[in-house]
């Protein structure tokens, strides 16, 4: 019984994503490019690392709760396994959003996101070590032109080793980076057997909790900020907490790993070029060439035919 409303949630789960034009990639890639404003709606915040990632999360929680309800009343409650994959990846989410945020005050920007996005590597990794999953070749190809495209887009040969402390700024990125691709595999496990929505539910109240535990445990927690910050958060809310990770929890089932976290590369391209609309930021030329090497590496590795 229950393996019969595994299949049907994981049918719709295909047909709702296959009705987007291009499919689950091009959810996944509207999901990768809508989370790319959330960087710059924090930064207009000026909120504290505890503050912004409680409140991007806990302000799409209701929202959330009523898009799972129709879920609930078709499928019943998910797996105890889904809800723990659930809590862990909300966990591990935590740790990166505040793990990041300090490792760019104690290494600077442009490494601490160049350490996050070796996600790209460590996401297949994880796929094939626990599921088995196979690592085509020509991924494992343009590999590195990815890789150094993410190190020209984080601006690193320009930063250096800036920051107050690059030494704990380093562990913190490594571990920020840790955090993001065990979440962004145990989100992608989590919708294998349907219930995706419910599942992204606990992944964001998880996130929710941990995050204002940690933020209190470093200081960083502010329950009552100003109208303009909550307002650009309640933003950075809806663009990633709602649309962004939501689409991305829904699509990354239905795509090979690699295609997934090559795909969330366009996130910081497009937090990149944001920050210089928006924010007044100025772009190296080796930066802007970093974007175009992983567009050129992105589509090469996506639209790239199954290997026989």
């Amino acid at each position: 019984m229950a393996r019969t409303g595994t299949d049907t949630r994981t049918a719709q789960d295909q047909s709702l994503t296959t009705r987007l034009p291009g499919g689950p990639r091009a959810g996944q890639t509207v999901g990768a490019v809508v989370l790319s404003l959330s960087p710059v709606c924090i930064e207009l915040s000026g909120a504290a690392a505890g503050t912004a990632s409680v409140y991007r999360c806990l302000l799409c929680v209701p929202v959330l709760v009523l898009l799972s309800l129709p879920e609930h009343r078709r499928e019943g409650p998910p797996p105890r396994r889904q809800l723990l994959y659930g809590v862990a990846g909300g966990a591990l989410f935590a740790g990166d959003m505040l793990l990041w945020s300090k490792a760019i005050t104690e290494v600077g920007a442009g490494l601490s996101t160049v350490l996050v996005n070796v996600q790209v590597v460590l996401v297949p990794l994880l796929a094939w070590a626990v599921d088995r999953e196979h690592v085509p070749r020509r991924f494992l190809l343009w590999l590195p032109p990815l890789c150094a495209g993410v190190v020209l887009t984080g601006g690193l040969f320009e930063q250096g080793a800036s920051g107050s402390d690059p030494t704990a700024g380093t562990v913190h990125a490594v571990l920020a980076a840790l955090s993001y691709s065990g979440f962004l595999f145990l989100l992608r496990r989590g919708g294998f057997e349907g219930h995706v929505v419910t599942t992204y539910t606990v992944v964001v109240v998880s996130a929710t909790v941990f995050s204002a535990l940690g933020g209190w445990a470093w200081g960083a927690l502010d329950l009552t900020p100003p109208a303009a910050a909550l307002g650009w958060l309640a933003v950075a809310a809806v663009s990633s907490g709602m649309i962004g990770w939501l689409l991305v929890a829904l699509n990354s089932p239905h795509l090979p790993s690699h295609v997934g976290a090559v795909l969330l590369l366009l996130t910081p391209v497009g937090a990149l070029i944001l920050g210089a609309a928006v924010l007044g930021e100025r772009p190296t030329l080796a930066q802007w060439g970093g974007c175009a090497l992983i567009l050129v590496s992105a589509y090469a590795t996506v639209t790239s035919r199954r290997e026989t």
